[in-house]
């Protein structure tokens, strides 16, 4: 395998780096602040300049379909992704991931449970009537995802329920479908490196 910089969204950051280190990937891994989200432009910006920065490191990213123009940008600097819409369905696989989101879940990492009172005050403002209002309208639970690199964040996670006004659930996940993103990864840019 030809080694590559990842660059990318530090949502899974630990995972990510966990299953690195467990195959022996000679992959280095350079991850931003998962709150880009919330901000296209910046979230561009971050992106092309990590690839700008890495160029002569054979980068690949670790990004679902979170840009309207990810597959422009990804074109332009001559690069793949991971495949899958999001972060989630990377993680939990995509049967699992519609399945819950069919049911009306919100779905809480660690790394948000941390910083979404920023995060949500930046995207939407800092009114709690209207946080509940807009959850409350788009989902009916918050399903808080654990991985075995997840530290205990259940103190995070209900207050983050109770700001959003939705009851709190919790899920277990291993890291096998995260696992078979990155391997898919690896092995599209091993194809294209031979084809």
């Amino acid at each position: 395998m030809k080694p590559f910089t990842l660059v990318g969204c530090g949502i899974l950051g630990k995972e990510v780096e966990a299953l690195v280190s467990k195959n022996g990937w000679p992959i280095q891994c350079y991850f931003s602040c998962s709150s880009l989200h919330v901000n296209f432009h910046a979230l561009r910006d971050n992106l092309e300049k990590s690839l700008r920065l890495h160029r002569d490191e054979n980068p690949k990213v670790f990004y679902g379909a979170c840009h309207p123009l990810m597959d422009t940008i990804l074109e332009s600097h001559h690069t793949i992704r991971t495949r899958g819409q999001n972060c989630i369905e990377m993680l939990l696989g995509a049967n699992m991931f519609q399945k819950e989101l069919a049911a009306g879940a919100f779905f809480l990492l660690e790394d948000w449970a941390h910083s979404w009172k920023k995060v949500i005050s930046r995207g939407i403002g800092s009114d709690p009537g209207l946080w509940k209002e807009i959850f409350c309208s788009q989902h009916k639970y918050v399903l808080a995802l654990r991985t075995p690199c997840s530290d205990d964040f259940s103190d995070r996670a209900e207050t983050f329920s109770l700001a959003v006004g939705l009851p709190l659930q919790w899920a277990d996940t291993d890291l096998t479908h995260l696992e078979a993103a990155l391997r898919d990864l690896i092995h599209s840019a091993e194809e294209n490196e031979n084809g």
